[in-house]
């Protein structure tokens, strides 16, 4: 009797609402598998549809094309003789719910719901579906009249069971249900479930890889078994990249890891395992298999079928691997760049338009483009056809083959260095010699004039000129002058135009370069360039773009980016002193980078509102602060980020890498109405400094 099996997982690009083509993409996964001897293949959560469907969850349309896609599916050649296990949105008895529905040559085997929703965060799941509450209970769903037809079955499973085949038992879990403190996979393995899938919609955040490594190995450390996860890949509509990272384990070994960024739509992974391997390590888990003799047993659904063949005593099998992580520079040079990617082939747009301003940010989102280039070149050599049509569509010529990556930003960015009185020569050098390096095509041009028009409209109407602070002006005047948001018009302007000006088809995609930890403070200037039409960047602290930019420098030979790093961060919107930079970001700020990703992260990940945060930080900074020094601190951090909360509702779309994101649109609700003196907070930090420096002020002593 056969007791090895081999099993495929996969990571998808899938795309919210493409049935036709998801459906092409599921289509050649399972070819694939079946083509590597797979006789199980699992496929990312709500493949069907795409994850990302948000509200058309809500859209009759959304099911009956679901289910449409799902009949091609049961009846394609390529579903024989595999069991298919695919995503999609059902409704039961007049409830949806987020589904794996699991087939094999042409009959539904089950449809299991899923039991815990994913809801914090980005996740909105229980504003779409219900969780499915029946433990190891099931139901008959009554399959639709297409469905039935292709499988003469009237109804099916619908609900909380697991298979039994011939040589094994599977079960199944959805995505968030991993991550409970009581998940499914306990029970199911305890009952003698060997083989337990996961199918993720789980997004890229900086750092975050190893979690999900760590959970699918503790699982099968603890319970024994084999455990195979697949996820969504790409971004498939919105602000979130989704990172792949399919795998097969067992045991608490990793036997296949998938790429956690990449231009391949499709990737499947295969592993052949001996069930063996899972007995005899569970036999001799006493402690488990204690447990096991008092489980719960599941609902069981037969299926006259065999995961393993009868002769596989010569079969090889799988060998345990070492699962190979990105350093957090490296996953902010591949995630961002592929989202980019997906975003430019999807918009069918040419390119994109960076306003390149010679500080680390610009000069941060122009190197992503560059490693967009040098990954779209990488796969073109691998033989990616997929991505050579996109280029190809991209550039308008059919016969374009990219081959270097300077030659391909050449083709499709376009950077503009915007000059104005108070710009000085050296960010318009470093600007013009990183666009050099990296070979985009570079603009520069003065918005003197029109800045000078627009205040003359003004000076017209009002018969006042308003002054920079440095030439006698007040702060209002001051702060007018500085925000020229003609930058935003000119940035449109020259993406709408610039190529047709050269004689080349199509328009340009803006490009933000506002930082996350810049946003948090709301530290700049509404519909200027921080307006744009997407921002790879906005998820992502100066602190590791600082570290990106220095990466860089090696990984993509780019000198011009040292001169960068090395000069002060200004926005340089007040006027030259003696032709050198007058203003820096920090002073301007009235804090560090550093100590703004320290709030961020309180505010949001700590859920610390200003007192909270004020004692967190007497502690962290007892050091080097004195209480009146954190008090001050907080205050004027609070004061500042609610007086500029009203930015965030209209901030530009950005890629989503890390938990302290203010983005107004899903992660991070606010109101952007505040009392921005916080007035009873305040008091109550105020009232605790006051004790502390009665109490202790020879504890004080030596804290400047």
């Amino acid at each position: 009797m056969g007791r090895k099996v081999t099993v495929a997982t996969c990571a998808l690009n899938q795309w919210a609402l493409d049935f036709e083509g998801n459906l092409q993409r599921i289509l050649k996964s399972i070819e694939i598998a079946k083509n590597r001897g797979a006789r199980y293949r699992l496929g990312p959560e709500l493949e069907i549809c795409g994850y990302g469907c948000w509200d058309h969850y809500y859209e009759s349309d959304t099911l009956l094309h679901s289910f449409q896609v799902l009949a091609a599916l049961v009846e394609s050649p390529v579903t024989q003789d595999i069991i298919c296990d695919v995503g999609m949105p059902v409704m039961h008895r007049n409830v949806r719910y987020n589904c794996r529905v699991i087939f094999l040559n042409r009959k539904i085997l089950l449809i299991r719901p899923k039991m815990a929703l994913a809801n914090e965060g980005n996740y909105r799941e229980l504003r779409w579906f219900t969780p499915w509450s029946r433990s190891r209970h099931t139901e008959e769903y009554f399959l639709p009249r297409m469905i039935q037809d292709l499988t003469k079955q009237e109804t099916v499973p619908f609900g909380d069971a697991v298979l039994v085949t011939w040589d094994t038992c599977i079960g199944s879990e959805i995505c968030e249900e991993l991550w409970t403190p009581h998940s499914p996979h306990i029970d199911m393995g305890l009952d003698g479930v060997e083989i337990i899938t996961n199918a993720s919609g789980s997004h890229q955040v900086l750092r975050k890889a190893n979690t999900r490594v760590d959970l699918v190995t503790m699982v099968t450390s603890k319970n024994g078994g084999i455990y195979l996860l697949a996820n969504q890949k790409g971004c498939d509509g919105d602000r979130l990249y989704y990172d792949g990272c399919a795998m097969i384990a067992m045991n608490g070994s990793v036997f296949a890891q998938g790429s956690q960024f990449s231009l391949d739509d499709v990737e499947v992974l295969t592993a052949t395992l001996d069930l063996e391997d899972v007995r005899s390590y569970r036999a001799e888990i006493s402690s488990r298999n204690l447990a096991a003799s008092r489980a719960s047993p599941y609902p069981r659904v037969k299926v006259d079928f065999a995961l393993s063949c009868h002769e596989d005593l010569l079969a090889p099998i799988s060998e345990p691997i070492e699962w190979k992580y990105h350093s957090p520079e490296e996953e902010i040079s591949l995630g961002p760049a592929c989202w980019l990617w997906d975003f430019l082939r999807r918009s069918q747009q040419a390119g994109f338009l960076l306003p390149l301003s010679g500080g680390v940010d610009s000069a941060a989102t122009a190197c992503l483009i560059y490693s967009m280039c040098c990954q779209v070149c990488e796969a073109v050599r691998s033989g990616n056809e997929e991505v050579l049509a996109d280029v190809r569509t991209i550039v308008n010529q059919i016969s374009y083959t990219p081959q270097d990556p300077r030659d391909l930003c050449g083709r499709i960015l376009t950077t503009c260095y915007m000059a104005s009185k108070n710009s000085s020569q050296e960010t318009c050098t470093r600007a013009r010699e990183l666009a050099q390096q990296i070979g985009s095509h570079h603009i520069s041009l003065n918005i003197d004039p029109a800045v000078k028009a627009v205040m003359g409209i003004f000076s017209l109407v009002t018969g006042k000129s308003p002054l920079f602070a440095a030439h006698g002006g007040s702060s209002r005047e001051n702060l007018a002058l500085q925000n020229a948001r003609i930058r935003m018009v000119l940035a449109y302007l020259f993406a709408q135009l610039s190529l047709w000006s050269r004689g080349v088809h199509g328009g340009l995609l803006v490009l933000g370069s506002a930082n996350v930890d810049e946003s948090l403070l709301g530290y700049l200037t509404k519909y200027d360039c921080s307006s744009a039409d997407i921002n790879p960047i906005g998820g992502i602290s100066k602190t590791d773009l600082r570290a990106f930019v220095q990466f860089c420098i090696q990984r993509f030979q780019l000198p011009a980016l040292q001169s960068i790093l090395l000069a002060p961060a200004t926005a340089e919107l007040e006027p030259l002193a003696d032709g050198q930079v007058s203003q820096t970001d920090e002073e301007d700020m009235g804090m560090t980078y550093a100590e703004l990703s320290v709030y961020g992260k309180l505010r949001k990940v700590a859920k610390m509102g200003p007192y909270s945060m004020f004692c967190k930080l007497l502690g962290m900074w007892r050091h080097i602060c004195t209480p009146r020094q954190v008090a001050d601190k907080v205050k004027r951090f609070f004061s500042k980020y609610s007086m500029n909360r009203h930015k965030m509702t209209t901030l530009t779309p950005a890629y989503h890498a890390e938990n302290y994101s203010p983005e107004d649109n899903r992660f991070d609700l606010r109101p952007f109405l505040y009392n921005t003196s916080w007035p009873w907070q305040f008091r109550c930090i105020e009232n605790q400094v006051l004790q502390l420096e009665r109490a202790e002020p020879q504890s004080l002593d030596g804290v400047d």
